[in-house]
């Protein structure tokens, strides 16, 4: 048998033809900034007074609402989606809201008369560059509080077509007071009526329920001094 010779590469032939570690290129289009810096590593103070533009929340919020309506059989079921996608975006307020707090008054609400105060006046505000339009108590059930808004932001840019007249999609707003509450430890269930009135006719009322657990530990506490 003829021996096995090693053979030898030929002249001017790289001398390694394996190929090397293929780059792949970015795919996912995200330009990265020169400090090699994102989002993530920004102060939560430095976009405080920050605002987004209108045309492009009334855009993305249109969008979650085409995309709710597609996966559900009827009203109330598409206004407790739009609840559940605010849940955990008022999660997450309360306490980047507490943190934008001074030193002297970073103080998680205990009782419900300041978190009420919270919600219509801190939270409106970060959301809606404005306080709530009134802050009720419910005459005949103890566990409730109505914040009225005569405006929401979220309906302005929403058309409702005849045969879902009964639907607000204030119920995302809803969704997020649901979630501060919960948070800050008092669990209520939130939800969002349409009051129309002659001079307000897009007039929303969200009504906050509290658990029964909630008025009992409040009564134990006693007034607020």
């Amino acid at each position: 048998m003829a021996s096995m010779q090693s053979k030898k590469p030929l002249p001017g032939a790289a001398a390694d033809q394996r190929p090397g570690p293929v780059q792949r290129a970015s795919t996912t289009g995200l330009k990265v900034p020169t400090n090699k810096k994102t989002i993530y590593d920004r102060n939560l103070n430095r976009s405080r007074t920050a605002e987004l533009s209108r045309a492009s929340f009334a855009f993305l919020f249109s969008e979650m609402v085409s995309y709710a309506q597609k996966r559900v059989s009827g009203i109330a079921d598409l206004e407790k989606r739009l609840n559940n996608q605010g849940y955990p975006i008022g999660m997450r307020l309360l306490d980047l809201l507490l943190y934008r707090e001074p030193a002297r008054s970073q103080q998680r609400p205990t009782r419900i008369l300041p978190l009420l105060t919270f919600l219509s006046q801190t939270l409106w505000r970060h959301l809606f560059s404005r306080p709530a339009d009134a802050v009720e108590s419910a005459t005949d059930n103890e566990r409730q509080y109505m914040i009225s808004d005569n405006e929401p932001l979220v309906n302005q840019y929403i058309s409702v077509p005849k045969e879902m007249s009964a639907l607000n999609c204030a119920a995302f707003v809803a969704g997020i007071i649901e979630g501060v509450c919960d948070g800050a430890g008092f669990t209520a269930e939130v939800t969002a009526q349409s009051v129309p009135s002659e001079m307000w006719p897009g007039r929303t009322i969200f009504v906050i329920e509290f658990k029964e657990g909630i008025v009992e530990r409040e009564a134990v506490l006693g007034p607020l001094k």
